[in-house]
């Protein structure tokens, strides 16, 4: 009687536990189940979902079923052997059409933005220069309406982002600083502003990484790709507030000209760095981003990127920390990842640990030695943005992965799109 072929059953787990995430993750199972019956079409009910209102349920299946969808295919040849895609989700079984509708499409679009920052981090070195990032953030701000400018390394030295420039000395690809502006707020209203690493293959430079597992250095963009994503949805979901991106990009290669061990740089602040490691490049590409974000007097300012290996040590790949100079503006973050499904949690910004970053030579050292290394990188941080309130997230174990989540790929995450949007959304009311 009901027109449909076949019935999938998903268990929901205890109701009383049952949240946007479980939604998410049942929707993405669903998907799962659907690729391998080799299905392209799928309904799925909210009568099941009874403990949660309808549009929250039907925002979270349109997210879940979007993102588990998603594939990274654009350098495969075709194969007959691949599953068809499921290109139509219907949600049914709800009263309040309208407003499920604009849930569904909320939901989307957010998973859309999520998607195109995986793609994003999904292409490898030899595609993904900074030179492409500005490319494709162009090609994503005209497409959306967001003004965007792009500084060139005359700019970047023109302005003294010299930090940035001396990561970029190793490598023939120009850095890049991507600023994407979202002009939703009222006029003169102080902005908030998102700041993303995008370190678009990082070999260390003359402080070389292991040979083992550094093709995933290609992944240490994704804090820029989350930005951008991010700033898409923003624009596309018309969020009443001014929102600036910030994402720095370049490459950290080794070469006769590339930054040594012991080179002391100035920065946009105008700090001086005693350069002691220089696989610490990212928090030098994000001294010069922070300090221009923090000179448009925003609201609130948040960065993301993949930083330290100290933050898996610490949280494994379930978490991001989360760090900043005003602890609301942490809590939100906490409660923007707990919604979001993108979780993050706190660790402690005490001014202990920044005689781990004194130098004999320059204002600061870039790294601070082995131990609380997440701690002291997001101090050095914290010397660049002022009197801003600011909060840092460090990604780098829950940018990309194995892909254990039903709406999860093995590579990249996306992380932390979704919370940055969400994040975005709450304090615009």
């Amino acid at each position: 009687n009901t027109g449909f072929r076949r019935l999938l059953l998903l268990g929901l787990g205890q109701s009383d536990r049952l949240d946007w995430e479980s939604v998410r993750r049942t929707a993405g199972r669903a998907i799962r189940v659907a690729e391998r019956m080799r299905l392209e079409s799928l309904s799925i009910s909210l009568d099941a979902f009874s403990d949660i209102d309808a549009t929250s349920t039907a925002q979270a299946a349109a997210e879940g079923a979007a993102l588990a969808g998603w594939k990274f295919r654009e350098l495969k040849t075709a194969s007959s052997t691949d599953p068809p895609e499921v290109t139509a989700v219907d949600i049914v079984g709800v009263d309040d059409i309208t407003g499920v509708s604009r849930a569904v499409e909320t939901g989307a679009k957010i998973a859309v933005a999520t998607n195109f920052a995986r793609t994003l981090q999904s292409r490898p070195g030899n595609v993904a220069t900074p030179a492409h990032l500005a490319e494709e953030a162009e090609r994503m701000a005209a497409q959306v309406g967001l003004d965007i400018t792009v500084f060139n390394e005359r700019r970047l030295r023109d302005e003294g982002m010299h930090a940035i420039l001396a990561v970029s000395r190793g490598s023939e690809e120009e850095a890049r600083l991507i600023v994407l502006k979202h002009n939703g707020g009222a006029d003169g209203e102080a902005p908030l502003v998102l700041v993303g690493k995008g370190l678009t293959f990082d070999a260390g430079g003359i402080s070389l990484k292991p040979p083992k597992g550094m093709e995933d250095m290609k992944f240490d963009m994704s804090g820029g790709a989350a930005v951008m994503g991010a700033m898409q949805a923003i624009a596309e979901l018309g969020v009443p507030a001014n929102v600036v991106g910030i994402v720095p990009s370049s490459e950290n290669l080794p070469s006769g000209s590339a930054l040594k061990p012991g080179d002391v740089i100035d920065t946009l602040a105008g700090k001086t760095v005693e350069v002691i490691n220089t696989d610490a490049e990212g928090r030098l590409i994000l001294a010069d981003a922070l300090h221009y974000g923090a000179r448009l007097e925003p609201a609130a300012m948040v960065d993301c990127a993949t930083l330290t290996g100290s933050v898996v040590i610490a949280l494994g790949h379930q978490a991001a920390a989360v760090l900043g100079n005003r602890e609301d503006l942490v809590d939100e973050l906490v409660s923007a990842g707990e919604s979001s499904g993108e979780r993050c949690w706190p660790l402690p910004l005490w001014d202990v640990y920044r005689e781990q970053l004194d130098s004999e030579t320059a204002d600061l050292l870039n790294v601070g030695g082995r131990p609380a290394g997440a701690i002291t990188a997001a101090i050095f941080l914290s010397e660049f943005v002022g009197e801003v309130p600011w909060a840092h997230l460090d990604i780098a174990g829950t940018a990309y992965g194995d892909g254990k989540l039903p709406y999860q790929r093995k590579g990249a995450y996306g992380f932390p799109t979704r919370m940055l949007i969400h994040w975005v959304r709450s304090r615009a009311g």
